[in-house]
């Protein structure tokens, strides 16, 4: 029987090795000019801009990713950060892994190694954590803090569920020594750093803004006060119901260590304004016209509330119009004027750092 020539090469060891895949990304170079690929990118970030159209906006994502030869960065980034507010740590994970094996610069694998510490952080348990996982963050965000100021912080999370918390106390200490004061994860990683064992607990996302009355916020500067987030809209009929329940609980804690936010979704800025004023709503509000805090929520429907108790950690979530709040924040103020000094009640909450 006659053996075909390459058949036979292949077998003798004679032919060439089949490329890599490094080798097959070389071969199709991102080029940020093609107008196919910044279409597609383009479509990409019109959809992620959406919350209700974030798992499409993957998909549109690893489109432009292939036209770029699956070497567009950016794209795989994207990707990894869209599957976190999805609380896909699964795919989310998958992706930093793709991109690290994508990776071919030495900036671009210390930034999928950032992102592969920090999607492990989505995918374990707080509660049972899975120790292989936190080995594998922790290692790559070693890697990572030679490029990465914010692989401290993220390590220090990381270090705090493996329990090795001396260890996570310093890498917290070291990011809040070396980032900018502005930072909106200093006042938490000044937290974490005194008590590392608060990094193990459910917490809301920081957040930093200016309110409508031009007063700085800060989430984690909260001075031991049980602070409510009610994300909202004015042309939202669920949370128009709710507007006399907000009002009469603002009323009812004005005094104590309490503190609302009202977190708008309203485009017009002007209608927001005027119904605010309208309706008195003289507490904390803010208007998130990109969703961008919404998103770092990750919630795609209102009305929505977040109860945050006097430790800054997340205490309860509720959706929908008659959600039975009342009970909770009743016993998390009854805690926290029992467990904070006098005056905190009397201070202001508003940031001042």
């Amino acid at each position: 029987m006659k053996v075909p020539a390459l058949l036979l090469l292949s077998v003798l060891g004679l032919l060439p090795p089949a490329p890599s895949s490094a080798a097959q990304l070389k071969a199709h170079p991102l080029n940020e000019k093609d107008p196919d690929f910044q279409k597609l990118r383009a479509q990409a970030e019109t959809l992620e801009r959406n919350p209700a159209n974030l798992n499409f906006s993957v998909d549109a994502w690893k489109k432009a990713n292939g036209k770029a030869g699956g070497h567009c960065m950016d794209c795989f980034e994207h990707m990894v950060l869209i599957e976190a507010r999805l609380h896909d740590g699964k795919h989310a994970m998958q992706f930093a892994h793709d991109m690290a094996a994508a990776a071919e610069e030495p900036a671009d694998q210390m930034r999928a190694k950032l992102l592969l510490g920090r999607s492990v952080l989505y995918l374990v348990n707080n509660k049972i954590p899975d120790t292989r996982l936190l080995d594998e963050a922790h290692a790559a965000l070693q890697d990572a803090k030679q490029a990465s100021l914010s692989a401290y912080f993220y390590d220090g999370r990381v270090l705090s569920l493996l329990h090795r918390d001396e260890e996570a106390g310093k890498s917290f200490s070291t990011y809040a020594e070396k980032t900018v004061s502005n930072d909106p994860m200093l006042v938490r990683a000044r937290h974490f750093a005194a008590k590392p064992e608060l990094a193990r607990m459910d917490m809301p996302p920081a957040m930093t803004f200016t309110t409508l009355a031009g007063k700085p916020f800060n989430l984690d500067n909260m001075n031991g006060k049980v602070v409510l987030i009610d994300f909202w809209a004015t042309w939202c009929g669920p949370c128009k119901q709710e507007l006399p329940h907000m009002k009469k609980l603002a009323e009812q804690y004005a005094a104590q260590p309490f503190e609302l936010i009202s977190i708008s979704w309203d485009s017009d800025e002007a209608a927001w304004k005027q119904f605010v004023a309208a309706n008195g709503m003289t507490w904390n509000q803010y208007r998130d016209a990109d969703h961008s805090l919404s998103n770092l929520f990750g919630i795609n429907a209102i009305p929505h509330y977040f109860t945050i108790d006097a430790n800054g950690v997340l205490a309860a979530e509720a959706l929908g119009s008659g959600s039975n709040i009342d009970g909770r924040i009743r016993k998390l103020v009854q805690q926290a004027r029992e467990s904070a000094p006098t005056e905190v009640a009397g201070k202001g909450a508003l940031a001042d750092e």
